[in-house]
């Protein structure tokens, strides 16, 4: 098992946080990392992403909904291929701080292919602070 995590302090409640990161129709104006994002927010719902990796090719993932709380935590489980080969779930946490949000921005990555893909998951831990910073400024200007 591996882990990465990031996080950005944001002025906007995670209400207003929230509503930004859950926009999948305006993803393609702001993100930089998952451009392309469909599907429904609720548990047990699959999403389409289509993620651009600072690193890599363009990848389109089809995860499910673990966790979908307005305002405080978005989490999905990706499988690439075959489930237990490398899979990758995916969290958003949103916690009051300071008058604002804290972000913190991770994945879980298990499977029998995680030893081997040591530098795919450290340049994705870049791509997740470029869509931290993207989401920051998103949010921030819209207030």
């Amino acid at each position: 098992m591996r882990q990465i995590s990031t996080q950005i302090d944001i002025d906007a409640t995670p209400v207003e946080v929230w509503a930004v990161l859950v926009d999948f129709s305006r993803y393609p104006d702001w993100n930089p990392f998952i451009r392309e994002a469909s599907g429904r927010v609720q548990v047990g719902e699959i999403l389409t992403l289509r993620m651009f990796p600072i690193d890599g090719r363009p990848m389109t993932f089809t995860p499910q909904v673990l966790v979908a709380e307005a305002g405080v935590e978005l989490r999905w489980l990706g499988k690439f291929a075959i489930p237990g080969v490398f899979n990758g779930e995916h969290r958003f946490v949103l916690t009051p701080h300071e008058g604002g949000t804290r972000l913190v921005h991770s994945e879980k990555f298990t499977g029998l292919l995680v030893p081997f893909l040591g530098k795919m998951i450290e340049s994705t831990a870049e791509s997740f602070r470029l869509l931290n910073t993207a989401l920051k400024n998103q949010v921030e200007s819209g207030r």
